[in-house]
């Protein structure tokens, strides 16, 4: 049976674009921004996204595109009998791990969608808007239902397909969520006091850059594209023989980065003209953001929107997961696709049921000292995603022969190859350093 593809250069972008931009482009890339030097911090994010994670995104992109395999299998062909495999077992793992909590975010975004749908947010309230919050992630029913709702949500897209599902409802869903954050950042920039807030995206501040700041950017430059965790590699392996990779990796880097920079301009000036700080992590969606939508003029309509684009971000992200598996798994077992959706869904939605509930009533069951929801997170971020990165760039550098990463580089020669030994200098020296700093620097904080 011929193996599904991806129709074309733009189907391509639209799906690997939306598994990089998620809940991180939305609070964490402002909040880091602000806090690490401003503009300046936003230089060295630049230049970490152009000289280091575009190398690695090629990688995972050449992996995937050269074997027409899924994470595993990958491995399998380029490197037979060998350990190599076990990258993909991590970017499988990975993609598990954060589907286990991510889709319960996923589940408080659809329950803030319909609260706002029913004009729940009209009192200005802080300790309303917390106490509210509070229930949601504290219930043992409601944020399971929800999660549910968005974890069927997602599994009725990967279902049916790379070109009828994955592509086709990224090419509504992106453009659409580019749109709607274009058109509330012109909003939050027209409230009084918005200055403040783009001041503190945008004015560099070169006195508060050191090592930390500098390992903050190149971390989150590595997260935010979605790296080591299997997705580029998938997504790669549906990508025609005829598409430049490197022209796609580099539109799917500046694409991240500009969908993160609209975000800071669309809820940061909001957050300064209130006089709220932004150092509120997950609480700025889901707490503080309502709070100001209930004071401004429509403020129910941008708040529709504004969950609109947060669970189009969260349902971009977790199909590229799902289908991460999924890969494996058909091709494993050689199953049908819609059955092991179905079980993969399951499975997931035990976990994520446990993560929820640790949030509640089994806040005290601890792994490690953390709790479920806790845990899945740190596991993901903070070791396999690191560490599948590392073993990529150490595959693609170092195992893999020249002449295929060379080929793909410039699909069979078709191409020219002007910045192949930059690319390859990179992968083999600079990005493994630079990732063993990163992973170092996560788990010793």
């Amino acid at each position: 049976m011929k193996r599904d593809e991806f129709s074309g250069f733009f189907g391509v972008l639209v799906a690997t674009v939306g598994s990089a931009v998620g809940l991180g482009n939305l609070w964490r890339f402002p909040y880091l921004v602000g806090q690490n030097g401003g503009a300046a911090f936003v230089l060295i994010y630049l230049a970490f996204v152009l000289i280091i994670c575009l190398p690695i995104v090629i990688s995972e992109f050449i992996i995937g595109r050269r074997t027409k395999s899924n994470a595993v299998k990958a491995f399998q062909i380029l490197a037979p009998r060998t350990p190599w495999s076990a990258i993909g077992i991590i970017g499988v793992l990975s993609a598990f791990c954060i589907m286990a909590f991510y889709t319960v975010v996923g589940g408080w975004t659809l329950d803030y969608l319909f609260r706002s749908l029913i004009h729940l947010f009209s009192k200005p309230d802080i300790s309303l808007m917390e106490s509210q919050f509070t229930s949601l992630v504290t219930s043992p029913v409601r944020p399971i239902i929800w999660t549910v709702v968005f974890i069927i949500f997602n599994a009725f897209i990967v279902m049916c397909g790379i070109k009828k599902g994955i592509e086709k409802y990224s090419r509504i869903m992106m453009p659409f969520l580019f749109l709607m954050i274009v058109i509330l950042m012109i909003r939050s920039l027209s409230l009084p006091g918005a200055e403040k807030g783009v001041t503190f995206l945008v004015k560099p501040d070169f006195s508060k850059i050191n090592t930390q700041v500098v390992l903050a950017a190149l971390g989150q430059a590595f997260f935010s594209l979605s790296l080591g965790m299997g997705c580029l590699i998938t997504y790669g392996s549906y990508v025609p023989a005829r598409e430049n990779l490197n022209k796609l990796a580099f539109f799917t880097a500046i694409s991240d980065t500009l969908f993160a920079i609209l975000a800071g301009l669309a809820i940061m000036p909001a957050v300064f003209a209130f006089g709220i700080s932004p150092q509120e992590g997950p609480g700025l969606v889901f707490i503080v953001l309502p709070r100001i939508f209930a004071q401004i003029p429509l403020g129910n309509f941008f708040a529709v929107m504004f969950f609109i684009i947060l669970l189009i971000a969260a349902v971009t992200s977790v199909i590229s997961l799902l289908e991460v598996i999924t890969a494996y798994i058909t091709e494993r077992l050689g199953i049908k696709r819609k059955i092991a959706v179905t079980i993969i869904s399951l499975l997931v939605t035990a976990c994520a049921s446990f993560s929820s509930l640790s949030q509640g009533v089994l806040k005290d069951v601890k792994i490690f000292g953390k709790t479920m929801f806790d845990f899945f997170d740190y596991l993901s971020a903070n070791i396999l995603l690191p560490l599948g990165g590392l073993f990529i760039v150490l595959f693609v550098g170092w195992y893999m022969k020249k002449s295929q990463v060379y080929d793909e580089f410039t699909n069979q020669g078709a191409l020219k190859g002007t910045l192949f030994r930059a690319y390859y200098f990179v992968i083999r020296y600079v990005a493994p350093v630079a990732i063993v700093a990163v992973f170092l620097d996560l788990i010793l904080r």
